[in-house]
């Protein structure tokens, strides 16, 4: 097995974090599966795990959520059925299934829950373990780079519209928002047009921006711009908590702002204006099962596509570096070659 292994957060402008490391592949445990992964994609949340905005939960660690390959290994009590299929694995990589918060659907706010690349090794290697219940078949119609970014920025662009009030199945006429333009929300706006709503983007950059009106967004300007009529509601992916403000501006009374973020960093203090009239701001945390495998049969159908950018696993650091700066169209994935 090859792996890009973090040994000690911090800033990856300062130096390559992750450390190329050799050795055995890893055995599956009870219940689990082990993958042959053919690709991963780069996340900001991987991003903040290395220079340490997120704290270590175990260390040394091997980064990466969005993981695609086969399954060539079984542990005990899983079925050699399993073998041969092509999976992905995602950000929520077990909960315990006993609390209430399991009990009633939300396995994403279970206390227990396991985080795939944070606290138990991820994607960022040619070989992997996970626990056989949460790994996902992926449909026919994708390859395996372009399955990658499905199973984050996807999974998690389909709950924020959920959680912001905007039924993926439909949601003709709503008028939405979109602060920031990297991997996720360049999916979730898919997921929006197709649904009828009527999509704004706010971002810094020119180039996205013309992505952003190439995918049907009825307009797209900077983050210190109001779109031009009130919005329904929105979503900020962008990880400052000043965007936060901007999207809570642009919404009528009644309107919801939801976060698609696992770290902010901070948000400024704010009138109370600003949330008056029933507006809301909510967080969206993680993502179920029921989640990933509803969004990957919705993509297949609509169907979406992502934008790629393949780098070799042996330049995780320079993909690391890039995203820091700005400078990944859509999504970066590292393929195992």
């Amino acid at each position: 097995m090859r792996a890009m292994q973090l040994q000690q957060p911090g800033p990856i402008a300062e130096g390559d974090r992750l450390e190329a490391v050799a050795g055995a592949d890893p055995q599956p445990g009870p219940g689990e599966v082990r993958l042959a992964v053919a690709a991963c994609a780069v996340c900001r949340t991987d991003l903040q795990i290395v220079e340490g905005d997120l704290p270590a939960r175990v260390l040394p660690v091997v980064p990466g959520h969005q993981a695609v390959g086969r399954v060539v290994a079984v542990g005990p009590g899983v079925g050699e059925e399993a073998l041969g299929q092509r999976v992905g694995v995602a950000w929520t990589g077990g909960a315990c299934g006993r609390c209430r918060w399991c009990a009633d659907g939300r396995e994403n706010l279970c206390p227990e829950l396991a985080y795939t690349g944070w606290s138990r090794d991820g994607g960022y290697a040619t070989a992997m373990t996970a626990r056989a219940d949460f790994v996902h078949p992926l449909p026919d119609g994708f390859d395996d780079l372009d399955a990658a970014p499905l199973l984050c920025g996807g999974a998690i662009g389909y709950r924020s519209l959920r959680v912001a009030g905007v039924d993926p199945a439909g949601a003709p006429g709503l008028r939405l928002g979109l602060y920031g333009f990297g991997a996720s929300a360049t999916i979730a706006i898919q997921l929006a047009v197709h649904a009828g709503a009527e999509v704004y983007v706010a971002t810094r950059s020119q180039p996205e921006r013309r992505a952003a009106e190439e995918l049907g967004a009825q307009w797209a300007g900077g983050y210190d711009e109001a779109p031009p009529v009130p919005l329904d509601a929105a979503i900020t992916f962008a990880p400052a908590g000043e965007v936060v403000l901007s999207a809570l501006r642009a919404v009528d009374r009644g309107g919801v702002v939801a976060i698609n973020a696992i770290h902010l960093d901070r948000i400024p203090a704010f009138d109370y204006d600003l949330l008056w009239l029933e507006r809301q701001l909510r967080s969206v945390a993680n993502v179920t099962r029921e989640d990933v495998r509803g969004f990957l049969a919705l993509a297949a159908a609509i169907p979406i596509r992502t934008r790629t950018e393949v780098v070799d696993l042996a330049d995780a650091n320079g993909a690391l570096r890039r995203l820091r700066a700005g400078q990944v169209a859509g999504a970066a994935v590292l393929s195992m070659g």
